[in-house]
C-alpha cells in the first residue's frame, strides 16, 4: 500500500501596505465642519436673541440709560439702589414662599393624578384632555378666572364653601390668604404638562414588577412607594429642578391678581424689576436685579446638580 503524502496547508496571503503608508482614516475634520456649517444658522440665532440680550444685560447693570440717549457708565450705583430698597427682602421672602408652596403642593400633586388616571380601567383618555386642557388657556386669562372665582361676594369658590356653613373667605384681600391662593391657581395652570410626562414615563416602567407587587398582596400605596418611585426617580429629578427655576421667576399672577398687595404679600423678585423698569423707569437698576436674579438661578442649578449626581441611576 503505498505512503501516502501531507501537503502541508498554505498560508493566506496577507495584503499589508506599502511602507510609509497611513491607514486610512474617516475624515472627522471634514464630518466636524459639515456639521457646523448645519447648525451654524441656529448658532447665529440663538446667540443673537439669548447670549446677546445677557451679555448686554450685565454692562446695562453698570450703567445709567433711558433706552434713548446714550447709556452712562455708574459703576455699581445700581446695586447700591437696589440694596437700599426695603422691599427688597420682603420681595426676596415672598418669592421663596411662593416656591415652597408651589413644591408642597405642585410637585406630589400631579404625580398622584397621574398614578390615578393610570389606574383607571375606562375613560382614561377623558380624564388626559381634562387634566391638560387647563394648560391651554392662556396664562392671563387663566388669572383672570380664578380671580373671578376668589371674589369675596360673588366668587363661585366662597358661593360653593357657603352651601356647606364655611365663609366667605378674604382670598386675595388678605396678607394670609393671597399667597396661598396664589400657588392653587398656578398650579391648576401648570399641573396638566407635567401629568403627562408622568403617564408617558409611567409607560416605561416595567409592567412585572407592577404585577409581582400586585400579586404579593402590596397596597396601592406601597406599589406606588416601592416600585413606581424608584422608576420615577430620574424624571421627578428634572421636574423639580424645572419648577423651582419657575416658581424663583414667577410674574403673572401677583401682576394680574394681586399687584403685590395686600400690604406687600405678594411682591416678588420679577414684580420689582418690573416696577422699577416700567413704572420707575429706572433701567439701570431694573437690570441689576434681573442679573442677580439669573445668578442666584444659575447658582442654585449648579447646586441642585451637584447634589443629585447619580441619583437618578440609583
Amino acid at each position: 500500500m503505498p505512503a501516502t503524502t501531507t501537503t502541508p496547508p498554505v498560508a493566506a496571503t496577507v495584503r499589508r501596505p506599502p511602507a510609509g503608508a497611513r491607514p486610512a482614516r474617516p475624515d472627522h475634520r471634514r464630518r466636524a465642519l459639515a456639521g457646523l456649517a448645519f447648525l451654524a444658522p441656529a448658532l447665529v440665532c440663538f446667540g443673537y436673541f439669548s447670549w446677546w440680550p445677557i451679555g448686554r444685560s450685565a454692562v446695562l447693570a453698570f450703567q445709567e440709560t433711558n433706552l434713548v440717549e446714550p447709556a452712562t457708565w455708574v459703576g455699581t450705583r445700581n446695586f447700591a439702589i437696589l440694596f437700599a430698597d426695603p422691599l427688597l427682602p420682603t420681595a426676596a421672602l415672598n418669592t421663596l414662599w411662593f416656591t415652597a408652596l408651589s413644591l408642597l403642593i405642585g410637585l406630589p400633586g400631579p404625580l398622584i393624578v397621574a398614578v390615578l388616571i393610570a389606574e383607571l380601567r375606562r375613560l382614561g383618555g377623558v380624564a388626559r384632555v381634562l387634566v391638560y386642557l387647563p394648560v391651554v388657556v392662556p396664562p392671563v386669562v387663566s388669572v383672570l378666572l380664578w380671580k373671578l372665582f376668589y371674589d369675596p361676594d360673588a366668587g363661585l369658590i366662597n358661593r360653593l364653601l357657603g352651601l356647606v356653613g364655611l365663609g366667605p373667605y378674604p382670598w386675595l384681600q388678605s396678607p394670609d390668604w393671597a399667597m396661598p391662593s396664589l400657588v392653587i391657581e398656578a398650579t391648576w395652570a401648570g399641573a396638566g404638562g407635567a401629568v403627562l410626562i408622568y403617564l408617558a414615563s409611567l409607560v416605561g416602567v416595567p409592567r412585572e414588577l407592577y404585577e409581582a407587587a400586585e400579586s404579593d398582596g402590596a397596597s396601592v400605596v406601597r406599589r406606588v412607594w416601592h416600585v413606581l418611585l424608584p422608576q420615577l426617580r430620574g424624571v421627578i429629578l428634572v421636574l423639580l429642578l424645572l419648577q423651582i427655576i419657575g416658581c424663583l421667576q414667577v410674574f403673572t399672577e401677583p401682576y394680574v391678581m394681586t399687584d403685590g398687595g395686600p400690604e406687600n404679600a405678594t411682591v416678588t423678585i420679577l414684580l420689582m424689576i418690573y416696577r422699577y423698569a416700567f413704572l420707575f423707569g429706572d433701567y439701570g437698576t431694573a437690570t441689576a436685579l434681573s442679573v442677580l436674579l439669573a445668578v442666584v438661578l444659575a447658582a442654585v442649578s449648579a447646586v441642585y446638580l451637584r447634589l443629585t449626581r447619580g441619583w437618578s441611576t440609583r
